[in-house]
């Protein structure tokens, strides 16, 4: 019995951490596949440490889990690079009280985690860490071997891109499920000028297929593109095809399903009274964790 008493302390501190560890590798690593296995990872060199030489076991889980994340960051940078068409972070249906704190959500929303595969493997860890979960620069500087100085101006620099990418407009949350209602509407009306009137002139649609089903090869900009790619692609089957409205990443999303099956997820972002931005992702293999809800916090 005596043997096994270091590993019961060790599980039940992980799984008491659980749900913020993966909530940092998922933002690191926008996959919620590779979080668990960084997850996993993570569990196997924890049970390896000995618990009484730990100060603070939340910073050193969130330590190891950061290394991990890094170095799963780094394999999926060369798998993207032969990816077929846009990627799209793998969505997750998301509790309520997600989407009600503001702060977490904006930080899952699909929008803002696409600015965050803009960056550097080490330029996304430390801002995820810093200005997400707020972790101070020593324990930072500890998890990606920097130094705090060289941690700090990292910070700064990945600050400065993405304030200069993310969406400006915070809309609550009843705002932009009227604006998506209406959008259904749109699409269901089959007119270009209904789904013109809820699009944004700028508006971004991406679709990933993950080269297994067919989506769109490459992002398209504009409301008329967007629209007339919308009212072509789905009047085709709009008899086939049902939108249940749904909440991923904190944000509101549509479940498209042909003939009962699950088609796509399609994340919306609106600012305004209009969409700036339309996620779908119809990769199969990403589409595992909207059944049901992913527990996510901060703390």
């Amino acid at each position: 019995m005596s043997e096994e008493r270091p590993v019961d302390r060790a599980t039940e501190v992980f799984v008491s951490q659980r749900n913020l560890l993966f909530t940092v590798a998922y933002e690191m690593l926008g996959s919620a596949v590779d979080a668990e296995d960084v997850l996993q990872e993570t569990w196997l060199r924890w049970v390896e440490v000995d618990l009484d030489t730990v100060r603070d076991r939340r910073a050193y889980l969130v330590r190891i889990t950061t290394r991990q994340a890094l170095n799963r960051l780094r394999t999926m940078s060369r798998r993207k690079e032969s990816y077929v068409g846009p990627w799209l972070p793998e969505p997750l249906l998301t509790t309520p009280d997600v989407a009600q704190d503001a702060e977490l959500a904006e930080s899952v929303s699909m929008a803002v985690m696409l600015v965050l595969e803009t960056l550097a493997p080490t330029e996304r860890a430390v801002f995820v860490l810093r200005e997400v979960f707020d972790v101070g620069y020593d324990e930072i500087a500890a998890a990606v071997d920097r130094t705090p100085a060289a941690a700090r101006q990292i910070a700064h620099r990945a600050r400065r891109h993405v304030d200069a990418r993310r969406p400006r407009t915070v809309v609550p949350q009843q705002q932009a499920r009227a604006v998506v209602e209406s959008f259904v509407r749109a699409l269901k009306g089959g007119g270009l000028q209904e789904l013109l009137d809820v699009l944004a002139p700028d508006v971004v649609y991406l679709g990933d297929g993950g080269g297994v089903k067919h989506a769109a090869p490459r992002p398209i900009v504009g409301a008329g593109k967007v629209a007339r790619l919308l009212a072509g692609g789905m009047g085709r089957n709009m008899t086939r095809l049902t939108f249940g409205p749904t909440t991923v990443n904190g944000g509101p999303a549509l479940a498209l399903r042909l003939d009962g099956e699950l088609d796509s997820i399609v994340a919306v972002h609106v600012e305004g009274v209009r969409i700036t931005g339309l996620y779908a992702v119809r990769n199969p293999e990403k589409l595992s964790r909207i059944e049901s809800a992913t527990p996510l916090t901060l703390r």
